[in-house]
């Protein structure tokens, strides 16, 4: 492993597994399990294990993006990743994309996005959340993500720049739609995320009258099934209603 480099360390202690991600650097790492020393992974691989002091056994692991989601700051509600699925789908994001992003929260549909696209602006209007999504994304090792501080209403007639992909997760999202045209690849797509059934009538009449095509508004349910000795059924514990996800092409 190269110095820099992010790594899951994963372990299980009475029947739970517990995960932590780290740099590797000439450093300690502590836990309740003992210190670990991240020098060594300098010469260790992923499957490789790794012991803390205290005799605490850890495999090693490549982070993933549902790593990311799970251990990132939360600066409030992040999108879900049922969610970011359907936006991903649906837009055929790919890794030739540039996206704008707007509604940053704690940067996480920014991650998943950047993740897989070339490039992903993102604008965030409150200083403190932008300061945690750059946190978040520097931890995931994202040097394609920029986060501005701004509100988009205002800056998106300035961009002076296209894009393939607008995210919008705003309260104001309705007041963005009619610039987005202006700054959209020909056959790129819009998406919207907005929680009620207010907000998002309103996003449509927008789209409506700034002649979008193609458009159609999801709602993406989640339910885990749950295993027991008792017999198989839908989990008690539950991912309902999120919010409502808008797609449409200019």
């Amino acid at each position: 492993m190269k110095a820099g480099e992010l790594v899951m360390l994963k372990t299980s202690h009475r029947g739970k597994v517990r995960e932590f991600i780290v740099t590797v650097r000439e450093d300690e790492f502590h836990t309740d399990f003992g210190k670990v020393d991240l020098a060594l992974l300098l010469e260790k691989d992923f499957g490789d294990h790794i012991t803390a002091h205290k005799g605490q056994e850890f495999i090693i692991q490549r982070p993933r993006m549902p790593d990311f989601f799970n251990h990132a700051k939360r600066t409030g509600a992040p999108m879900m990743p049922k969610d970011i699925g359907l936006i991903i789908a649906y837009t055929g994001l790919n890794k030739n994309d540039s996206v704008l992003d707007a509604g940053t929260g704690s940067g996480i549909l920014a991650m998943y996005l950047g993740s897989i696209a070339k490039r992903v602006l993102s604008y965030e209007v409150r200083e403190n959340f932008a300061d945690v999504a750059r946190k978040n994304v520097m931890n995931a090792g994202l040097d394609n993500v920029e986060i501005r501080c701004g509100d988009i209403v205002q800056e998106i007639s300035s961009l002076g720049e296209s894009f393939d992909v607008v995210t919008l997760d705003t309260q104001d999202s309705k007041d963005v739609v009619p610039h987005v045209s202006g700054i959209l690849n020909p056959g790129g797509f819009m998406v919207t995320y907005s929680p009620f059934f207010e907000q998002t009538k309103e996003i449509r009449d927008a789209m409506a009258e700034a002649n979008f095509y193609d458009v159609r508004t999801i709602e993406c349910t989640e339910r885990e099934i749950s295993f027991s000795e008792r017999g198989t059924r839908p989990s008690t514990t539950r991912v309902g209603h999120t919010g409502f996800i808008t797609i449409a092409r200019a």
